[in-house]
């Protein structure tokens, strides 16, 4: 077995969405050649690696989640050239390649979907999860799907139900088979031979299902909290459609084969309402299985000091050998600065308040393309939208549309600089007023900040692999130590409207501030004064 590198371990980490970031062929959409061109943007960021998602062979009902061959890019993004052209560059510039692998379920139109749904005898009959109805004609159990609707589709052919957590496009694939299990693996070191340097597991804790196909319970809600729901999914307590034990089986084997290769690393995508984190301690615990896991805790509106020392000591206490992934934005939700930014407050602030946060936690980071532009969350008219999601539950729901919106490379060019011809999604005018060649050499900028707070956390141990201790603080404040080895960080954040003055214990009196980015907090004695969206980072002896 190869040595395992833990390079992963605080990494930094872009995520691209490739039909946004940079078309090269006029089309209209993004493509592996137009990553290519602008991974020297990413590179000066400070980043470590970069996580792509799905650009696999697909029919694109669900954006590419619904691969339809595991071993192909799909023409819309280039070819296979393309991608070892890509991989190369990004090795070069010394970023490393995450890819984005969706195991749980494939398209309807994979080769393998159409020879098991042709008969109940053929050597894939069992691929997928396929179930009788019940005696009244109704499906199987009373499971949902996260888009809408029951959770199965009634095939002509086999006169058979078949599990979708997604789409209907979206057949989910039948892990207690290990027929299906080898052939995702073989798909898995296709891309490891090919040089990539880990994985992005989406819906990792989707993969297993409950043999007996019960009912799921219940999940017990006030009527104030199913008022807020528009997804009838979020009533349902998921203990038998996801989340099973046996997954931890498979990501044994997954683990034993990424380990065959040198410096590899996974990230697990999991979404589990309250038992995320004991999920994620499940998946990263033991060194076998996920090197880390990638939540939902900070995906929401909630930010406050309260809700995010919540969310820290939560993970502190039940993930105790695992790793975390944090993220405050991504391709599935509102962009966070517009999610956290207050009426009257500046987007910017809340964008630079934002990262110098994100770069202080114990754990890996994520940032979402365009985030270090402080873009905002695009207001897109219905007949614009792609995303099945939002098209499904609008109005009650406008679905992903308004945080994939392509890239602003230039503020003065057709479409920000992103295509010549028309873009697959709009480009808002407010996005090209940010567009990069009007941040970059700007000191002031989001983008000027992101490379300085970034470069910042790269070269201090304690932010990249280091404890974290949380300390007393007023309400509005959040405040904890980082340490590693002789290193010691004093971190302190006010989310508050007006300056606070922080007492500060015997122990850290003596932090002298070391520089951090744009930190306007400063020491008076033995209090330390925060202004509004104020930081301090200060060494302690």
């Amino acid at each position: 077995m190869t040595q395992k590198s833990d390079w992963w371990r605080g990494a930094a980490i872009y995520q691209v969405y490739p039909r946004s970031y940079q078309d090269s062929t006029g089309d209209g959409s993004g493509d592996l050649k137009g990553i290519a061109r602008r991974l020297g943007h990413i590179a000066s960021l400070g980043v470590d690696a970069v996580w792509l998602s799905p650009f696999f062979k697909s029919p694109m009902a669900d954006m590419g989640y619904d691969v339809s061959d595991y071993c192909a890019v799909d023409p819309m993004f280039g070819t296979l050239d393309d991608f070892d052209a890509m991989i190369a560059e990004a090795h070069r510039l010394g970023l490393r390649i995450i890819i984005d692998q969706v195991l749980s379920h494939t398209s309807d139109r994979h080769p393998w979907f159409l020879e098991s749904r042709a008969s109940r005898q053929n050597p894939k009959a069992d691929w997928y999860v396929w179930a009788d109805p019940k005696p009244d004609g109704s499906a199987p159990n009373n499971w949902l799907s996260i888009f809408g609707g029951p959770a199965w589709e009634w095939d002509s052919v086999r006169k058979q139900y078949y599990l979708h957590n997604f789409l209907a496009a979206q057949p989910d694939l039948n892990f207690h088979n290990p027929e299906v299990q080898d052939a995702l693996l073989a798909s898995v070191r296709f891309w490891l031979e090919r040089g990539v340097d880990g994985f992005r597991l989406d819906t990792v804790n989707f993969y297993v299902h409950d043999r007996k196909l019960r009912d799921n319970p219940p999940l017990k809600l006030s009527a104030a909290a199913k008022a807020k729901q528009t997804n009838p999914y979020e009533y349902q307590d998921h203990l038998y459609d996801k989340t099973r034990p046996e997954n931890l089986v498979f990501l044994r084997r997954f683990r034993a084969l990424l380990d065959e290769y040198r410096e590899r690393t996974s990230v697990g995508e999991v979404g589990d309402g309250k038992r995320s984190l004991k999920t994620v301690a499940a998946y990263t615990g033991g060194g076998d299985k996920l090197d880390m896991s990638y939540t939902f805790d900070l995906l929401g509106p909630d930010f406050s000091a309260a809700y995010v020392k919540k969310c820290i000591n939560a993970f502190e206490a039940a993930v105790t050998d695992g790793w975390i992934c944090w993220a405050f934005s991504n391709h599935d939700v509102i962009r966070h600065v517009t999610r956290w930014t207050k009426p009257g407050d500046s987007p910017d602030e809340t964008a630079k308040f934002a990262i110098s946060l994100l770069a202080c936690l114990r754990g890996s980071i994520c940032i979402y393309q365009g985030e270090e532009l402080g873009l905002e969350e695009a207001e897109l008219a219905f007949e614009d939208l792609r995303d099945p999601y939002g098209i499904r539950f609008w109005p009650g729901f406008k679905g992903r549309d308004g945080c994939r919106t392509p890239m602003p490379w230039q503020a003065q060019a057709p479409a920000g600089g992103f295509t010549t011809g028309k873009p697959w999604l709009p480009v808002p005018d407010a996005h090209r007023e940010r567009a990069v060649d009007c941040q970059d050499g700007a000191a002031a900028s989001v983008l000027a900040r992101y490379r300085e707070v970034l470069a910042f956390r790269r070269g201090q141990s304690a932010l990249v692999k280091g404890s974290i201790a949380l300390l007393d603080a007023p309400a509005d404040v959040l405040m904890f130590l980082r340490e590693h080895g002789n290193e010691r960080l004093l971190c302190a954040f006010n989310f508050a409207d007006a300056e606070t003055a922080v007492p500060l214990a015997r122990e850290t009196t003596g932090a002298a501030a070391l520089g951090f980015p744009g930190a306007a907090g400063r020491l008076d004695g033995t209090n330390l004064l925060l202004p509004p969206l104020g930081v301090f980072v200060g060494r302690v002896e």
